[in-house]
Formats: structure tokens, C-alpha cells, sequence
């Protein structure tokens, strides 16, 4: 049985799911190379069905999350999404009445679903497919936190945890604690929409001129260029608190933005930054460490855009309580699609775990394609290579940085070995010239490590297990700081992705680079342009490869060199 979810959001995107498999899973931004789009995801349909060999036709089930009054209100009037895109990622003059912008949203969104809500999402969504040629279909709508909790969940591998969800808000809650046994996913309490800690970092990203939904992770890096201060001194420490397995905001979402205003105003945004940063970390820790104890699981699969924070999950990690943990690798909203597929089969047909060793879940491009793309492109000479990996490492050996595209594309936002762009992980030279010419974005933005999973314990402070999916937080071993130079943040932690076995080409490059440095890892991050997102198809690669004037690609089976490289 074939389920395909879908979701017409924030990040938008679809996924498709055989029985207990993930056949597809992509968003909507790869196909209109727009940042997080928010567009119907018909592209992403599209590549989904063709990736399986399908017609619209042949889809008799469809699952969708989330039915609150604004989301509804958005898909039967398009236009008002897209222009809070445009708004939220400041492609629009500054508005006049910006404050009542905020202030309505913060109203409108916190409201759950509503008599009828659900019926109006069915058919302006019902209406979208149909003009896509799907006609005997069945719509399921399934709920916000709901659907974060099943990615986490039915992919972790855990047969018992805790499963729990934090982010701004869906479905009028901004959080939620679930139970996993025996294959049952049962939710125990919910965190409301005036609690979220979410909207709480989305206003503090706001506030110091970031793009909220989009800008957290830059507040999370700024915050260790703040001198450091206990948190009796921190002036936010009141703005939340934990009451047994309950998150508390003490003021209202309207009240709290204007405040952090008045605070913010007052200091420098690195201190206001780091500021935020403590108090989630704080909370985070209280709260997961009761949860824990409440309910007698040590073991706590997560999701929800919270858990993009890798500081807080850091903390959250070294909780004494907790033995086993697992981060959704699309833990924001651009996952809920495969969340939504994911819930369905679970109703319809009991399925609740799937092998999930990887997310290539997307796009991939046959050599001959490949080829041919070559062809027709201008400015560049390129040769069949019969050891990428080998020679990758070499050109890194030199000191070179390399773009790096091979399989099937990264379902989430990490690029992890597939849509890479890789270099040495001890050169501060190559990290400069990555962030000014290449990437094209803020100095204080750490780049992370790749490197293979034995190495894990020789390089980092990392009990508990490893990410290979970059979720996580690690303390470095400073004896190690020197050869991790251009990976490792001014804290001294990094967020490394652990190579094993699944990705053979790419744990190749590490291994060449182990050969010739002594040590497995190299710098990875995402090929595109900052701001931009993650490359899909060769045509991308080369068009970023001529922006950036890079040398080297090794597009598939082929090495690819730019003849106005800089």
C-alpha cells in the first residue's frame, strides 16, 4: 500500500511510503530554489510518484498535517502565505505596522483547530491534487505534533521511549510527550501554544535582526561570543520556568516580544543572545530530566524544530537520567510530510517502525544524464573517474576544497556526503576562503566535521552514542583542537556527522584523508550558496560551481574543473 503525505507549509514538501518502507522524501525549495518554500508542493509529488514509477492515479491514500484556523485560512487564500514569506525573510520593504505584523500572528496562530477547519483543508487540498490528475483518492488529516512525533518515533529503532516534540507551534500546542511501546504510539500531555519555547527563540532571532524560522541556529552560534555570566544574572531567567512535566511562559507571546524588545535594546545582541541560549538550555534540561523520571523511560526519541538546537540537545544528552536518545534528522516542519505518511500507515495499517540507516531519501541522476548535462555546458572540461574518493583526498591533501555531489540528495537540512562541499578539517586558510568567496556568510558560524565512526571516541567527549545524522552537540578532546581547527567552535564543541559504513564513496575520501593526515575527518557543509538551498540536480552544481568560481567538482562519476575558477 502506497501512502503519500504531503505538506503545504512552512519548508513544504512530500514524501511516499511503501508498507514499511520510505520510498521518497523531499521539499519543495530543492525543486523552486527558494529558501523554505511555502508553495503548494507539486514538484515534490511529482518526483515522488516518478521516483516510484507511479501515476497520480495510482494513489488511493493522502495524508496532510495540520488543520488550525491560519493554516486553513492560508491554503484557501494563497496569497496570505506568501506574503508572510516575503515578510518573514525580508524580501519586501520594511512594513509600517511591522509590531501588528508579529502581533497578529502571535494572536491567530496560538488558536487550534476549529469546527470546519478540517473540512476546508481537505478541499482546497482535495482541489490542488485533482488538478494534478489525482482523482480516487482519500485524504487524512493528521495532527501538527502528531506528525512530529511519528518521525521520531517509527524511525529511531527504539522498541520502547519516550517520544517527545518541541517547536513554535501546530495545531494549537507548541509541544507534546508521548509514549512508544510495543509498537503504540500514545501521547501523554501537551505543552499550549502560549508555552513555546519556540516562539520564544523566533522572537529573540526577530529581535536581533535575523530571519525567524530560518535565523535560530546563527543566535545559537553568536551566543559564545558573549562573556560568559551566571544565570542569576541573566535577565531573561524569570521568562520561563518547568513545573513537573509542564513548560510555563510567564508572560503572554505579545507581552514577552515587547519586553525582550525593551531588554534587548539595552546590550549588545551577543550578550542577548547568549542570554536566550541559557535559558532554553536551562529549561530544556529540567524539563527532559522530569519527563524522564515521571514516566520510567530512559530512552527519548525527539522532533520538533526545537531540536535543531544542537547546544540544547548537548545538555539534554549529558542529562544522568537519560541511556538512549534519537533527533529526527528533518526535525522542523519540513519532516511533517513524512510524519503525516508515516501516522496514516501507522492507522490504517499498524506499521510503526521503519529502517531508517540513512536520509538519502531524495533525488539521484544516472551517469548518462549526468554526461549529458556535461555536454552542453560552457566553460569547463570534465573526465570519467574511476576513484572520486581517492582523488578527492588528494586534492585535499594540497589544501584545495572540493565540491562534492554524488547519490541520491539529503532529505533534511543537513547535507551529509551526497550534496557536500568538503575540505580539510586543520586549515583555517581553507575555512576563510569557504565562508567569504563560497558560502557567503557570517564569520561566526561554525563549519562541522565529518568523520568516520571510529574515530568518534578518539576525537570527541562522546558518551552516549554518535549522530551521523549532525543533530548533536559534542565536547572536542583539546589535545585534538589543532587538527579540527576549522571544524570546532570558539566553545570547543562541533557538530560532527559519524561516517560508517552506508555511504562507501564518501567514507572513502575520509579514509585517503586518514591515510595521508592520520586522522578520519574533513570538513563538511552544505553545497550552496548561504542562504540558498542545498543543491538538487547537476545543473545546480554547476551553476554554484561558476558563482563561487570553485575549481574542483566531482559531479558522480566525473571530475569536473571550471576553467574560470579564481
Amino acid at each position: 500500500m502506497y501512502v503519500l503525505g504531503l505538506w503545504d507549509g512552512h519548508d513544504s514538501g512530500a514524501a511516499l511510503v511503501e508498507d514499511d518502507r520510505i520510498l521518497f522524501a523531499a521539499n519543495e525549495e530543492r525543486y523552486t530554489r527558494r529558501k523554505l518554500e511555502v508553495k503548494f508542493p507539486y514538484n515534490s509529488i511529482r518526483e515522488a510518484l516518478g521516483f516510484a514509477g507511479l501515476k497520480p492515479t495510482d494513489i488511493e491514500v493522502v495524508s496532510f498535517p495540520t488543520t488550525e484556523p491560519t493554516k486553513t485560512l492560508s491554503r484557501v487564500f494563497p496569497w496570505q502565505k506568501e506574503r508572510y514569506y516575503m515578510f518573514r525573510r525580508r524580501k519586501m520593504p520594511k512594513p509600517r505596522f511591522e509590531n501588528l505584523m508579529h502581533y497578529t500572528k502571535y494572536a491567530m496562530t496560538s488558536i487550534g483547530p476549529l469546527p470546519g477547519c478540517g473540512v476546508a483543508s481537505k478541499m482546497a487540498i482535495g482541489s490542488e491534487l485533482r488538478r494534478m490528475g489525482f482523482s480516487n483518492f482519500k485524504l487524512h488529516a493528521v495532527d501538527h505534533h502528531t506528525a512530529h512525533a511519528a518521525t521520531a518515533a517509527f524511525t529511531s529503532g527504539m522498541s520502547r521511549s519516550l517520544v517527545v516534540t518541541l517547536d513554535g507551534l501546530g495545531d494549537g500546542i507548541s509541544g507534546s510527550v508521548s509514549t512508544f511501546k510495543k509498537g503504540e504510539l500514545l501521547r501523554e500531555s501537551v505543552i499550549s501554544a502560549r508555552n513555546s519555547l519556540g516562539i520564544f527563540f523566533e522572537q529573540v532571532t526577530n529581535i536581533v535582526g535575523m530571519r525567524e524560522l530560518e535565523d535560530e541556529g546563527k543566535v545559537m552560534a553568536m551566543a559564545d561570543y558573549s562573556f560568559p555570566f551566571g544565570f542569576e544574572q541573566n535577565k531573561l531567567r524569570d521568562f520561563f520556568s518547568v513545573d513537573d512535566t509542564e513548560i510555563l511562559a510567564k508572560y503572554g507571546p505579545i507581552t514577552q516580544y515587547k519586553m525582550l524588545q525593551s531588554i534587548a535594546w539595552q546590550m549588545p545582541r551577543e550578550q542577548f543572545a547568549y542570554m536566550a541560549q541559557q535559558l532554553l538550555e536551562k529549561i530544556m534540561a529540567e524539563f527532559f530530566g522530569n519527563v524522564i523520571d515521571e514516566y520510567g523511560i530512559s530512552s527519548v526519541a525527539m522532533s520538533g524544530g526545537i531540536m535543531s538546537n544542537v547546544k540544547a540537545n548537548m545538555v539534554v544528552r549529558e542529562l544522568p537520567q537519560l541511556k538512549g536518545w534519537y533527533i529526527f534528522p528533518h526535525m522542523g516542519d519540513g519532516g511533517i510530510a513524512l510524519g503525516a505518511a508515516m501516522y496514516t500507515n501507522y492507522q490504517l495499517n499498524s506499521i510503526s517502525s521503519y529502517e531508517f540507516n540513512d536520509s538519502y531519501l531524495g533525488n539521484s541522476y544516472e551517469s548518462d544524464y549526468v554526461k549529458s548535462v556535461l555536454r552542453k555546458e560552457k566553460g569547463i572540461r570534465y573526465d570519467e573517474d574511476s576513484d572520486p574518493g581517492g582523488h578527492a583526498a588528494e586534492l585535499l591533501e594540497k589544501g584545495e576544497y572540493v565540491f562534492w555531489f554524488q547519490g541520491r540528495m539529503e532529505y533534511g537540512p543537513r547535507a551529509l556526503g551526497n550534496r557536500s562541499i568538503v575540505a580539510r578539517a586543520d586549515s583555517d586558510s581553507v575555512k576563510n576562503r569557504l565562508n567569504l568567496y563560497v558560502k557567503q556568510r557570517e564569520w561566526y558560524q561554525p563549519f562541522a566535521p565529518a568523520m568516520l565512526e571510529e574515530e568518534a571516541d578518539r576525537l570527541l567527549y562522546a558518551k552516549k552514542g554518535y549522530s551521523p545524522f549532525m543533530t548533536m552537540a559534542y565536547r572536542i578532546r583539546e589535545k585534538y583542537a589543532d587538527r579540527m581547527k576549522s571544524v570546532i567552535h570558539v566553545d570547543m564543541t562541533a557538530r560532527p556527522q559519524t561516517v560508517g559504513s552506508v555511504n562507501k564513496r564518501y567514507r572513502k575520501l575520509i579514509e585517503g584523508v586518514k591515510r595521508s593526515t592520520g586522522y578520519g575527518v574533513v570538513l563538511n557543509t552544505s553545497f550552496n550558496i548561504h542562504g540558498q538551498p542545498i543543491v538538487t540536480g547537476p545543473e545546480d552544481a554547476l551553476v554554484t560551481m561558476k558563482k563561487t568560481k570553485t575549481r574542483e567538482m566531482f559531479l558522480g562519476d566525473y571530475l569536473v574543473i571550471n576553467k574560470g575558477a579564481r
